[in-house]
Protein backbone atom coordinates (compact mmCIF):
# COMPACT_ATOMS: atom_id res chain seq x y z
CA UNK A 1 0.00 0.00 0.00
CA UNK A 2 1.29 3.64 -0.99
CA UNK A 3 0.40 7.00 -0.04
CA UNK A 4 -0.25 9.84 -2.43
CA UNK A 5 -0.67 13.46 -1.98
CA UNK A 6 -4.27 14.27 -3.24
CA UNK A 7 -1.96 16.98 -5.50
CA UNK A 8 -0.17 14.45 -6.77
CA UNK A 9 -3.05 12.34 -7.93
CA UNK A 10 -4.83 15.04 -9.50
CA UNK A 11 -1.70 16.08 -11.28
CA UNK A 12 -1.64 12.72 -13.08
CA UNK A 13 -4.63 12.18 -13.49
CA UNK A 14 -4.90 15.46 -15.14
CA UNK A 15 -1.64 14.44 -17.16
CA UNK A 16 -3.95 11.22 -18.53
CA UNK A 17 -6.59 13.69 -19.30
CA UNK A 18 -4.25 15.80 -21.39
CA UNK A 19 -2.57 13.16 -23.16
CA UNK A 20 -6.49 11.67 -24.20
CA UNK A 21 -6.82 14.99 -25.89
CA UNK A 22 -8.76 17.05 -23.43
CA UNK A 23 -8.43 20.90 -22.82
CA UNK A 24 -6.58 22.02 -20.23
CA UNK A 25 -9.70 23.52 -18.24
CA UNK A 26 -11.47 19.90 -19.17
CA UNK A 27 -8.26 18.05 -18.21
CA UNK A 28 -8.32 20.26 -14.73
CA UNK A 29 -11.69 19.75 -13.60
CA UNK A 30 -12.24 15.84 -15.09
CA UNK A 31 -9.18 15.14 -12.23
CA UNK A 32 -10.81 17.43 -9.16
CA UNK A 33 -13.85 14.97 -9.88
CA UNK A 34 -12.18 12.20 -9.94
CA UNK A 35 -9.72 12.14 -6.92
CA UNK A 36 -12.50 14.17 -5.03
CA UNK A 37 -14.06 10.43 -4.91
CA UNK A 38 -10.69 9.24 -3.15
CA UNK A 39 -10.45 11.83 -0.75
CA UNK A 40 -13.78 11.24 0.67
CA UNK A 41 -13.24 7.72 0.83
CA UNK A 42 -15.06 6.68 -2.08
CA UNK A 43 -12.06 4.36 -3.58
CA UNK A 44 -13.92 2.51 -6.06
CA UNK A 45 -14.81 5.87 -7.94
CA UNK A 46 -11.52 7.63 -7.67
CA UNK A 47 -8.34 6.77 -9.81
CA UNK A 48 -9.02 3.21 -10.07
CA UNK A 49 -11.30 3.93 -12.92
CA UNK A 50 -8.82 5.92 -14.88
CA UNK A 51 -7.37 3.07 -17.01
CA UNK A 52 -11.07 2.34 -17.32
CA UNK A 53 -11.89 5.98 -19.09
CA UNK A 54 -9.06 5.70 -20.92
CA UNK A 55 -10.40 2.28 -22.66
CA UNK A 56 -13.57 4.14 -23.20
CA UNK A 57 -11.67 6.52 -25.19
CA UNK A 58 -9.41 4.08 -26.65
CA UNK A 59 -12.42 2.26 -27.86
CA UNK A 60 -13.81 5.79 -29.09
CA UNK A 61 -16.60 5.67 -26.51
CA UNK A 62 -15.34 8.92 -24.77
CA UNK A 63 -15.12 12.52 -26.97
CA UNK A 64 -12.13 14.23 -25.29
CA UNK A 65 -13.48 17.72 -26.50
CA UNK A 66 -16.95 17.54 -26.65
CA UNK A 67 -19.18 20.43 -27.91
CA UNK A 68 -21.47 20.12 -24.65
CA UNK A 69 -24.83 21.42 -25.28
CA UNK A 70 -28.35 22.55 -24.25
CA UNK A 71 -31.11 20.70 -26.63
CA UNK A 72 -34.03 22.25 -24.63
CA UNK A 73 -35.11 24.10 -22.18
CA UNK A 74 -38.01 25.87 -20.49
CA UNK A 75 -37.30 28.76 -17.73
CA UNK A 76 -36.74 25.80 -14.98
CA UNK A 77 -35.27 22.75 -17.22
CA UNK A 78 -33.39 21.93 -19.72
CA UNK A 79 -31.96 18.85 -21.59
CA UNK A 80 -28.44 18.64 -22.16
CA UNK A 81 -26.30 15.93 -25.27
CA UNK A 82 -23.13 15.38 -23.57
CA UNK A 83 -21.52 14.83 -27.03
CA UNK A 84 -20.01 11.52 -25.49
CA UNK A 85 -17.61 13.43 -23.66
CA UNK A 86 -16.46 12.64 -19.83
CA UNK A 87 -19.33 12.42 -17.51
CA UNK A 88 -16.69 14.22 -15.19
CA UNK A 89 -16.77 16.97 -17.28
CA UNK A 90 -20.22 17.09 -18.53
CA UNK A 91 -21.78 16.50 -15.50
CA UNK A 92 -20.35 20.01 -13.68
CA UNK A 93 -21.61 21.77 -16.83
CA UNK A 94 -25.49 20.34 -16.45
CA UNK A 95 -25.55 20.89 -12.38
CA UNK A 96 -24.01 25.10 -13.46
CA UNK A 97 -27.13 25.18 -15.65
CA UNK A 98 -29.72 23.55 -13.10
CA UNK A 99 -27.53 26.29 -10.48
CA UNK A 100 -28.38 29.21 -12.67
CA UNK A 101 -31.80 28.40 -13.76
CA UNK A 102 -32.43 28.21 -9.54
CA UNK A 103 -31.07 31.29 -9.31
CA UNK A 104 -33.72 32.95 -12.04
CA UNK A 105 -36.55 31.12 -11.25
CA UNK A 106 -36.28 29.43 -7.60
CA UNK A 107 -35.61 25.61 -8.82
CA UNK A 108 -33.43 24.33 -11.55
CA UNK A 109 -34.05 20.72 -13.32
CA UNK A 110 -31.63 19.16 -16.10
CA UNK A 111 -31.30 15.69 -17.83
CA UNK A 112 -28.27 14.28 -19.66
CA UNK A 113 -28.29 12.39 -22.59
CA UNK A 114 -24.76 11.32 -24.62
CA UNK A 115 -22.18 10.93 -21.62
CA UNK A 116 -20.72 8.56 -19.75
CA UNK A 117 -19.05 7.48 -16.29
CA UNK A 118 -19.52 11.01 -13.99
CA UNK A 119 -17.92 10.05 -10.98
CA UNK A 120 -19.27 10.49 -7.35
CA UNK A 121 -22.71 11.82 -7.36
CA UNK A 122 -22.08 13.78 -4.42
CA UNK A 123 -19.57 16.05 -5.86
CA UNK A 124 -22.14 17.58 -8.66
CA UNK A 125 -24.74 17.78 -5.74
CA UNK A 126 -22.47 19.56 -3.68
CA UNK A 127 -21.86 22.27 -6.15
CA UNK A 128 -25.67 24.24 -4.96
CA UNK A 129 -24.09 24.32 -1.16
CA UNK A 130 -21.82 27.42 -1.93
CA UNK A 131 -24.92 29.12 -3.69
CA UNK A 132 -27.65 28.43 -0.81
CA UNK A 133 -29.19 26.02 -2.31
CA UNK A 134 -30.40 22.04 -2.12
CA UNK A 135 -28.41 19.85 -4.52
CA UNK A 136 -29.16 16.45 -6.13
CA UNK A 137 -27.27 14.57 -8.66
CA UNK A 138 -28.24 11.10 -10.02
CA UNK A 139 -27.43 8.67 -12.67
CA UNK A 140 -27.79 5.25 -14.51
CA UNK A 141 -24.81 2.75 -15.12
CA UNK A 142 -24.16 -0.27 -16.52
CA UNK A 143 -27.22 -2.70 -15.79
CA UNK A 144 -25.42 -5.14 -13.51
CA UNK A 145 -28.26 -5.36 -11.15
CA UNK A 146 -31.06 -8.08 -10.47
CA UNK A 147 -34.41 -6.57 -9.76
CA UNK A 148 -36.51 -8.29 -7.41
CA UNK A 149 -37.43 -11.53 -8.67
CA UNK A 150 -35.19 -11.59 -11.64
CA UNK A 151 -32.26 -13.70 -12.92
CA UNK A 152 -31.52 -10.86 -15.60
CA UNK A 153 -29.54 -7.80 -14.66
CA UNK A 154 -31.56 -4.49 -15.83
CA UNK A 155 -30.60 -1.86 -13.50
CA UNK A 156 -27.64 0.01 -12.43
CA UNK A 157 -25.90 0.51 -9.38
CA UNK A 158 -28.18 4.28 -10.09
CA UNK A 159 -26.70 6.57 -7.42
CA UNK A 160 -28.59 9.09 -5.63
CA UNK A 161 -26.90 12.00 -3.90
CA UNK A 162 -28.33 15.00 -2.05
CA UNK A 163 -26.79 17.53 -0.65
CA UNK A 164 -28.26 20.04 1.92
CA UNK A 165 -27.04 23.42 3.57
CA UNK A 166 -27.06 24.36 7.31
CA UNK A 167 -25.74 26.97 9.32
CA UNK A 168 -22.92 26.78 11.50
CA UNK A 169 -22.91 22.58 11.58
CA UNK A 170 -21.74 20.38 8.21
CA UNK A 171 -23.93 20.16 5.06
CA UNK A 172 -25.87 16.96 4.71
CA UNK A 173 -25.18 15.23 2.05
CA UNK A 174 -26.19 11.66 1.49
CA UNK A 175 -24.81 9.96 -1.35
CA UNK A 176 -25.80 6.61 -2.14
CA UNK A 177 -25.69 3.83 -4.51
CA UNK A 178 -29.81 1.96 -4.99
CA UNK A 179 -27.89 -1.41 -4.81
CA UNK A 180 -26.83 -3.08 -1.42
CA UNK A 181 -23.57 -2.89 -2.52
CA UNK A 182 -21.85 -0.40 -5.54
CA UNK A 183 -20.43 -2.52 -8.30
CA UNK A 184 -16.64 -0.60 -7.23
CA UNK A 185 -16.84 -2.40 -3.61
CA UNK A 186 -16.64 -5.57 -5.31
CA UNK A 187 -13.92 -4.50 -7.48
CA UNK A 188 -11.96 -3.74 -4.11
CA UNK A 189 -12.73 -7.38 -3.22
CA UNK A 190 -11.84 -9.09 -6.25
CA UNK A 191 -8.41 -6.97 -5.77
CA UNK A 192 -7.74 -8.15 -2.50
CA UNK A 193 -8.95 -11.52 -3.31
CA UNK A 194 -11.40 -11.74 -0.65
CA UNK A 195 -14.85 -12.50 -0.64
CA UNK A 196 -18.48 -10.42 -0.71
CA UNK A 197 -20.87 -10.61 2.08
CA UNK A 198 -23.82 -12.20 1.81
CA UNK A 199 -26.55 -10.14 0.43
CA UNK A 200 -24.41 -8.21 -1.95
CA UNK A 201 -25.04 -11.02 -4.89
CA UNK A 202 -26.58 -13.91 -6.88
CA UNK A 203 -25.27 -16.36 -8.70
CA UNK A 204 -27.03 -17.01 -12.52
CA UNK A 205 -29.41 -18.81 -10.45
CA UNK A 206 -30.61 -16.42 -8.42
CA UNK A 207 -29.03 -18.10 -5.44
CA UNK A 208 -27.34 -15.92 -2.85
CA UNK A 209 -23.26 -15.97 -3.40
CA UNK A 210 -20.08 -14.63 -1.56
CA UNK A 211 -18.20 -14.77 -4.63
CA UNK A 212 -16.77 -11.38 -5.36
CA UNK A 213 -16.55 -12.09 -8.96
CA UNK A 214 -19.59 -13.73 -9.74
CA UNK A 215 -20.51 -10.68 -12.34
CA UNK A 216 -17.94 -12.82 -14.76
CA UNK A 217 -20.28 -15.81 -13.84
CA UNK A 218 -23.36 -14.64 -15.28
CA UNK A 219 -24.41 -13.36 -11.96
CA UNK A 220 -25.40 -10.03 -11.06
CA UNK A 221 -25.40 -7.49 -7.91
CA UNK A 222 -28.64 -6.74 -5.63
CA UNK A 223 -31.30 -4.21 -5.00
CA UNK A 224 -30.51 -2.39 -1.83
CA UNK A 225 -32.01 -4.58 0.51
CA UNK A 226 -31.26 -7.53 -0.87
CA UNK A 227 -34.25 -9.87 -0.99
CA UNK A 228 -37.88 -9.23 -0.62
CA UNK A 229 -38.96 -10.12 2.62
CA UNK A 230 -35.50 -7.09 3.36
CA UNK A 231 -37.22 -4.95 1.19
CA UNK A 232 -35.49 -5.34 -1.86
CA UNK A 233 -38.46 -4.02 -3.81
CA UNK A 234 -37.84 -1.08 -2.40
CA UNK A 235 -34.56 -0.50 -3.73
CA UNK A 236 -35.41 -1.67 -7.13
CA UNK A 237 -38.23 1.23 -7.10
CA UNK A 238 -35.20 3.28 -6.04
CA UNK A 239 -33.14 2.37 -9.00
CA UNK A 240 -35.64 3.00 -11.59
CA UNK A 241 -36.36 6.00 -10.28
CA UNK A 242 -32.82 6.98 -11.23
CA UNK A 243 -33.63 5.34 -14.38
CA UNK A 244 -36.38 6.65 -16.00
CA UNK A 245 -35.26 10.35 -14.46
CA UNK A 246 -32.04 10.09 -15.73
CA UNK A 247 -32.18 8.09 -18.79
CA UNK A 248 -35.79 7.81 -20.21
CA UNK A 249 -36.10 11.53 -19.43
CA UNK A 250 -33.33 12.83 -21.78
CA UNK A 251 -33.38 10.58 -24.50
CA UNK A 252 -30.71 8.54 -23.19
CA UNK A 253 -30.28 4.92 -22.82
CA UNK A 254 -32.04 2.94 -20.03
CA UNK A 255 -32.37 -0.32 -17.90
CA UNK A 256 -30.32 -2.95 -19.83
CA UNK A 257 -29.76 -1.06 -22.73
CA UNK A 258 -27.25 1.65 -20.46
CA UNK A 259 -23.96 1.60 -21.94
CA UNK A 260 -21.44 -0.70 -20.44
CA UNK A 261 -18.70 1.22 -18.59
CA UNK A 262 -16.07 -1.83 -19.03
CA UNK A 263 -15.31 -1.46 -22.84
CA UNK A 264 -14.36 -4.92 -23.56
CA UNK A 265 -18.08 -5.41 -22.91
CA UNK A 266 -20.31 -4.41 -26.74
CA UNK A 267 -23.02 -2.91 -26.86
CA UNK A 268 -26.21 -3.75 -26.63
CA UNK A 269 -27.82 -4.04 -29.33
CA UNK A 270 -31.09 -1.98 -30.76
CA UNK A 271 -30.18 1.09 -28.14
CA UNK A 272 -33.46 3.43 -27.37
CA UNK A 273 -31.11 6.60 -27.10
CA UNK A 274 -27.62 8.16 -26.58
CA UNK A 275 -25.08 7.48 -24.13
CA UNK A 276 -25.48 7.48 -20.44
CA UNK A 277 -27.58 9.87 -18.59
CA UNK A 278 -28.01 11.97 -15.57
CA UNK A 279 -29.93 14.21 -13.40
CA UNK A 280 -29.68 17.01 -11.79
CA UNK A 281 -31.42 19.29 -9.33
CA UNK A 282 -30.95 22.74 -7.76
CA UNK A 283 -33.30 24.40 -5.38
CA UNK A 284 -32.78 27.89 -4.09
CA UNK A 285 -33.93 28.14 -0.08
CA UNK A 286 -35.54 31.16 -0.24
CA UNK A 287 -37.82 30.10 -2.63
CA UNK A 288 -39.57 28.40 -0.16
CA UNK A 289 -38.40 30.15 3.23
CA UNK A 290 -35.65 32.63 4.41
CA UNK A 291 -32.43 31.13 4.31
CA UNK A 292 -31.48 31.98 7.62
CA UNK A 293 -34.57 30.29 8.62
CA UNK A 294 -33.93 27.31 6.96
CA UNK A 295 -30.37 26.68 8.02
CA UNK A 296 -30.83 27.79 12.12
CA UNK A 297 -33.35 24.99 11.97
CA UNK A 298 -31.05 22.39 9.28
CA UNK A 299 -28.71 22.85 12.44
CA UNK A 300 -31.21 22.06 14.67
CA UNK A 301 -32.42 19.13 13.11
CA UNK A 302 -28.44 17.75 13.13
CA UNK A 303 -27.73 18.53 16.43
CA UNK A 304 -30.99 16.36 17.34
CA UNK A 305 -29.76 14.09 15.35
CA UNK A 306 -26.63 13.86 16.12
CA UNK A 307 -27.67 13.46 19.89
CA UNK A 308 -29.60 10.73 19.66
CA UNK A 309 -29.42 8.10 22.19
CA UNK A 310 -26.63 5.57 20.52
CA UNK A 311 -27.39 1.48 21.43
CA UNK A 312 -23.62 1.20 21.88
CA UNK A 313 -21.79 4.20 23.27
CA UNK A 314 -18.82 3.34 20.72
CA UNK A 315 -21.02 4.32 17.97
CA UNK A 316 -22.53 7.65 18.37
CA UNK A 317 -25.49 8.79 15.57
CA UNK A 318 -24.05 10.12 12.68
CA UNK A 319 -25.31 12.81 9.81
CA UNK A 320 -24.94 11.81 6.22
CA UNK A 321 -21.82 13.25 5.11
CA UNK A 322 -20.40 12.80 8.32
CA UNK A 323 -17.99 9.59 7.13
CA UNK A 324 -16.63 10.78 3.94
CA UNK A 325 -16.27 14.87 5.87
CA UNK A 326 -13.79 12.95 8.43
CA UNK A 327 -11.92 10.80 6.11
CA UNK A 328 -11.32 13.50 3.15
CA UNK A 329 -9.76 15.90 6.17
CA UNK A 330 -7.54 12.81 7.13
CA UNK A 331 -6.68 12.37 3.99
CA UNK A 332 -5.99 16.07 2.79
CA UNK A 333 -3.85 15.94 5.66
CA UNK A 334 -2.46 12.00 5.53
CA UNK A 335 -2.33 11.33 2.03
CA UNK A 336 -4.26 8.71 -0.25
CA UNK A 337 -3.70 5.19 0.24
CA UNK A 338 -3.90 3.18 -3.03
CA UNK A 339 -3.78 -0.37 -2.84
CA UNK A 340 -0.57 -1.87 -4.83
CA UNK A 341 -2.92 -3.35 -7.66
CA UNK A 342 -4.21 0.37 -8.09
CA UNK A 343 -0.59 1.69 -8.46
CA UNK A 344 0.21 -0.78 -10.96
CA UNK A 345 -3.02 0.01 -12.81
CA UNK A 346 -2.14 3.38 -13.32
CA UNK A 347 1.53 3.12 -14.14
CA UNK A 348 0.46 0.84 -16.90
CA UNK A 349 -1.86 3.86 -17.96
CA UNK A 350 0.57 5.99 -17.82
CA UNK A 351 2.48 3.69 -20.15
CA UNK A 352 0.13 4.18 -22.37
CA UNK A 353 0.69 7.57 -23.23
CA UNK A 354 4.56 7.12 -22.98
CA UNK A 355 4.31 9.36 -19.43
CA UNK A 356 6.09 8.35 -16.06
CA UNK A 357 3.95 6.52 -13.55
CA UNK A 358 3.58 7.23 -9.57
Amino acid sequence: MLVYSYEQLVHFSKTIFLSMGCSEKDATLAAEVLVSADLRGIDSHGVARLSGYVRLWQAKRINANPSIKIIHETPSTAVIDGDAGLGLVVAPFAMQVAIDKAKQVGTGWVSVQNSNHFGIAGYHAMMALKEDMIGMAMTNASALVAPTFSLEKMLGTNPIAVAVPAGTEPPFVADFATTTAANGKLEILQRKNESAPMGWVQDELGNSSTDANILKKKGALLPLGTDREHGSHKGYALGSIVDIFSAVLSGASYGPWAPPFPAYVPMPENMPGKGLGHFFGAMRIDAFRPATDFKFHMDQWIQRFRAAKPIDEQEKVLIPGDPERAMEYIRMKEGIPLLDMVVEDLRSTAAVFNLQGL
